[in-house]
Formats: structure tokens, C-alpha cells, sequence
């Protein structure tokens, strides 16, 4: 085709994708060029530069081994999309194309927002502490501002059921758990534990808003100012229980002698400046008027989500899912175990 890069690219037909970014997003110049971006484990994104050095993000889901509902493309483009009339800072979405024949699978486009990806020390040891210390508190603030939206005003009041949500993220994650088996082994029986404890003591839901679903510091781009210029990485978003949302973001946040730090395998937050997970549960709580009680509620079943989530993730690349971030995958299945004894120990804390 001319005028565009034939270099072959894991995940993009070059040609075809080419064709209908030029067809679709005003102002573009083949050829394009198309780079993976590290550290995705789950829906893959690309960098997009065109002929004028303009730069996009491409989101598709991975190449083989999709769980029936993940991964959905139309929803990512959905939530973005409306919440770009909003103060929530987001991407600009350009397009979204649901013909698989183009690219074997549905994909869409927004604009790249440059920044900062935190995603362990090494990315944040260059920032200073009180830049450290502002991203905290930008990322608790952006959260309170996410769900605060009136989700009917911004037309998302159809996007998912609004009660139970709970109760519906139990089903779903140990169900895609159960179906996660690697070689015709299942995943450590304490999941199944800790599901039917989490299942009977589930928090009356306050209210309903958008619920991120992976909502942490390496989920957005930073700003060098230290405040928070954009969501990513909305796959698993939907309607229900925003304070899911806090708890799992306190999952994350590891303190200088957490032994979460290697079990999470994200860092960054153990260094000076940044804000304690007490202080940014309590500036949520300044911004919020939700009851924060039973946040540590919340906690257990983050750390149970992520055991279910990475048993996922775990059995796509022992089946030969290609693309993405493939490095310390051998040791999933201890850190499944150990997210499962941490989630059985909150659990069993209330």
C-alpha cells in the first residue's frame, strides 16, 4: 500500500489499520508507525506516530485466550468518550472500529497524552518529594472527582446495572478464576476460601458511581507538575460501588516495609514524600461524604481480585497468548497464592 509502513507489528495488520486510521481521524499522514507499549499484561496499546510526528494510542485486547466479556473495546471507547465532557481528565477519543476484519479484533484510537508513567522506583526517584507528595493527592482528588459524576448527566446511566455490584464482581471473578486452569490444574483452593467469606459479609453499596476497576498511581499519566493528566486503562470499568475503587488503590500503595511492595511488584510509592495509604484514605474522606468504614472490607476483596485477575493473566500466557508483558510469569502462580493468604487475612480481620 502506498504511503504506509508493511513493517510487521504483533497485533496490527499495518496495511488495514493504516487504511482506516487515514480513512477516520482527521488530520493524519501515512505512513505510520506502530510501537507496542511495555507493561501491559492484559489489553494491549500502541504508540501510533504518523508522518508529522503526531503521536496516538491504539487499544485493542490480546491476540489469543480472551475471557468471554473482558476485554472490551466499545466499553473502554464508551466511558472515555463521556467523560471528555467532564472535569476527569481523560484521553480524547478519535474512533472506535468494531469490524474485526480490519485488525481481527475490535480497536480504538484517542489521542496520547504525554507524561509520566509511574510504574516503580526508577520512574519516580527523578521527581522530588513535594512533586512525589502532590501526585498522591492529585490521584486521590481525581478519584473523587471520578465519582462524583452524575452518571445519567453524562449519558452512562445505561452503561451497567447500578445495585449489587459486589455481588456481581464476586460472580464474575471467580467464575473467569474457576475457568482459569493451567495444564488441568486449577488455582489455589484459599481462593475459593476467601470468595465464600467475602460473599457473606458484603457492605451495604452507599450510592451508585463509576467504578474504575484498576484504579492506581501506574494507571495514569503524571504530569511534572505531579498532578494527574490522564486515566488509563479503563477495561474493567462499570457502574457500581466506587469505594471498590479506594480500597484496591490502597491495595497498591506500599509503604516503605510493606511485604506488598514485592508480592505487587510496584514500588514507587515507598519513596520519601509520597503520602501514607491513613493519608489518602483521609483526604478521600475530606472530599467524600460516603462512610469509609468498612474500607478494610474493600481491601480484602482487592487483594482478591488481583489473585483472580492474574490467575487470568497466568493461564493466557501459559496457553501461548502472545504480545505484551511477558517478564516474571513463572512466578505468578506464587504471588496468586500470596495475594489469596493476604486477602484471607483481611477478611478475617472484620
Amino acid at each position: 500500500m502506498t504511503g504506509t509502513s508493511t513493517t510487521l507489528v504483533e497485533g496490527i495488520d499495518v496495511p488495514a489499520v493504516s487504511a482506516w486510521l487515514t480513512a477516520t481521524v482527521d488530520g493524519v499522514q501515512a505512513p505510520f508507525t506502530f510501537e507496542l507499549i511495555a507493561g501491559g499484561r492484559s489489553n494491549l496499546t500502541y504508540r501510533v506516530t504518523d508522518a508529522g510526528d503526531r503521536s496516538l494510542a491504539l487499544r485493542r485486547p490480546p491476540v489469543s485466550h480472551v475471557l468471554p466479556t473482558a476485554h472490551d473495546m466499545k466499553r473502554e471507547h464508551t466511558v472515555i468518550s463521556a467523560l471528555g465532557a467532564t472535569d476527569v481528565p481523560v484521553p480524547e477519543t478519535f474512533g472506535l472500529c468494531t469490524d474485526e476484519s480490519v485488525n481481527g479484533a475490535p480497536f480504538y484510537v484517542m489521542d496520547f497524552v504525554e507524561g509520566l508513567i509511574l510504574r516503580d522506583e526508577a520512574a519516580a526517584a527523578h521527581l522530588d518529594q513535594a512533586t512525589r507528595r502532590r501526585s498522591g493527592e492529585s490521584l486521590v482528588d481525581t478519584l473523587a472527582l471520578l465519582h462524583d459524576v452524575d452518571v445519567e448527566a453524562v449519558g452512562l446511566d445505561q452503561f451497567g446495572r447500578h445495585q449489587g455490584y459486589i455481588e456481581r464482581q464476586l460472580k464474575r471473578w471467580h467464575g473467569q478464576f474457576t475457568q482459569s486452569v493451567v495444564d488441568g490444574t486449577p488455582g489455589p483452593a484459599i481462593i475459593d476460601r476467601v470468595h465464600d467469606l467475602l460473599a457473606a459479609q458484603v457492605p451495604e453499596q452507599q450510592g451508585v458511581g463509576i467504578v474504575h476497576g484498576d484504579y492506581r498511581l501506574d494507571n495514569t499519566v503524571i504530569g511534572d507538575d505531579g498532578t494527574v493528566q490522564a486515566i488509563l486503562d479503563w477495561e474493567i470499568c462499570t457502574l457500581g460501588d466506587p469505594l471498590a475503587d479506594l480500597g484496591l488503590l490502597l491495595v497498591y500503595w506500599t509503604e516503605p516495609d510493606d511485604p506488598e511492595a514485592s508480592l505487587l511488584g510496584v514500588g514507587p510509592t515507598r519513596l520519601p514524600g509520597f503520602s501514607s495509604r491513613a493519608e489518602l484514605e483521609a483526604r478521600y474522606a475530606s472530599l467524600s461524604d460516603r462512610d469509609l468504614s468498612a474500607i478494610p472490607y474493600y481491601k480484602a476483596f482487592g487483594f482478591w481480585k488481583l489473585a483472580c485477575i492474574l490467575q487470568g493473566v497466568y493461564a493466557r500466557y501459559a496457553g501461548g497468548a502472545a504480545a505484551g508483558d511477558r517478564s516474571n510469569v513463572d512466578m505468578f502462580p506464587h504471588q496468586v497464592g500470596r495475594l489469596g493468604e493476604r486477602a484471607l487475612a483481611e477478611v478475617e480481620s472484620l
